[in-house]
């Protein structure tokens, strides 16, 4: 096995986290998991799992205009990681916690009033701009506050707030929607809980990383010192696009093509979301024990697996597809943050993940569109999702090329 380089030996001690009170860790995972569930949660799944009111209420039934909206999404995430990235240096990882959320929520709140698919796609840009600035530096703040044999699970945990809003925006839409509510009501709630997270934030997250470097145009230059940066870099680039081609289009596909109630398939979106709570921490303690090398490896192609039971559109096979997809989509970032947050420190993490995000937010700009514009084609979201299965094939061949775990 490669030995460690000295400069790698260097930046895990750099790592090592000043010791911190056991409320101060409690406090600062759960805050984190409370942004995240916002950043992500709401500020991006929720489209999915609202768009087939949504799609007929304001879109005119196009999934090609809901993949627009979704790519829209994906793109102004895109422009946060950049510039996140490009301001590490004057921009703290809390104060661009703070800075996202107050994004992210006048994004909600503009969702909720939204007369026109105008203001809806302006809504989705502030929505993305601010979940990559809540999002990026989420994992690294959770690493500063626990052992290094820990921190696996602590970005696990930090992930699975993503889950806590997702399964929470499934089961809202579904009692929302029996109740006579509809999409807007949706967002009106997680407006609300976007304000409390705001107040939470501020009262209770502090910057414990040291000064961050000037990492150049959106990070790239303190990302390619990174070991192993080109391989990880791709394995972020094929989740991006291959998750997001299920997450978007799986609620419309168990309805339009499955034929399953929209009670029912939001119930099936709220246990995908509910394995995200489960997979972050799984994969993240699994990476832990066995390395984040390996688990990717393994990960990816079961993603492929997970896809071929949602396509059989029989109840049985579809939850425990939704269950694996969940795992995977809490778990595979996660392990990806923890192998990037091993070989940086609390300088070099932020811009090098803004770096690297950069890479997925590329390939979620085109991942709904595409699928938007292939379901239409089709008439179906068959191949869409055989389009994501193949792609996260191909993530574990890039998964083996990462470097052995140290």
């Amino acid at each position: 096995m490669r030995q460690p380089s000295r400069r790698t030996q260097q930046t895990a001690n750099a790592r090592e986290p000043a010791p911190v009170a056991r409320t101060v860790t409690i406090t600062t995972v759960a805050t984190v998991m409370l942004a995240a569930a916002v950043a992500q949660g709401f500020g991006r799944f929720t489209f999915g799992v609202v768009l087939p009111d949504l799609r007929d209420d304001l879109l005119e039934g196009s999934n090609t205009l809901a993949g627009f909206l979704g790519t829209a999404n994906t793109a102004a995430y895109l422009v946060g990681a950049l510039l996140v990235g490009s301001f590490s240096a004057r921009l703290t990882a809390v104060a661009s916690v703070r800075l996202g959320l107050v994004f992210s929520v006048t994004g909600l709140a503009t969702a909720v009033l939204a007369p026109n698919p105008i203001i809806l796609t302006l809504a989705l840009v502030l929505m993305g701009l601010g979940g990559a600035a809540i999002w990026i530096p989420s994992p690294g703040i959770a690493g500063t506050v626990v052992a290094p044999h820990n921190r696996g699970l602590a970005v696990g945990l930090t992930g699975s707030g993503v889950g806590v809003g997702i399964i929470f925006t499934g089961q809202l839409n579904q009692q929302l929607v029996d109740g006579g509510g509809n999409w807007r009501d949706v967002y009106t709630v997680h407006t609300t809980i976007g304000l409390v997270a705001i107040v939470a934030v501020i009262f209770l997250l502090r910057n414990r990383g040291g000064s961050q470097p000037a990492g150049g145009f959106g990070g790239f230059a303190v990302l390619r010192q990174v070991e192993g940066w080109k391989p990880m870099t791709t394995c972020y680039f094929i989740y991006g696009f291959g998750y997001l081609l299920i997450l978007s289009f799986l609620v419309a596909r168990l309805q339009d093509d499955s034929g399953f109630t929209p009670g029912r398939a939001s119930t099936i979106f709220a246990l995908a979301g509910g394995s995200t709570i489960v997979g972050g921490i799984l994969l993240g303690r699994i990476s832990d024990r066995i390395g984040r090398r390996v688990t990717l490896i393994y990960g990816f192609p079961l993603w492929a697996v997970a896809v071929g039971l949602l396509l059989t559109g029989r109840l049985a096979l579809v939850v425990v597809g939704a269950v694996v997809v969940g795992l995977l989509f809490g778990g595979l970032p996660s392990v990806i943050a923890a192998y990037l947050i091993d070989r940086t420190d609390s300088a070099t993490y932020g811009p090098s993940y803004a770096a690297a995000t950069f890479a997925f937010g590329l390939a979620q700009v085109a991942s709904p569109q595409i699928g938007g514009l292939i379901a239409d084609w089709r008439g179906s979201f068959t191949l869409v999702f055989v389009m994501s299965a193949a792609a996260m094939t191909l993530g574990a061949v890039f998964a083996y090329a990462l470097p052995e775990d140290h």
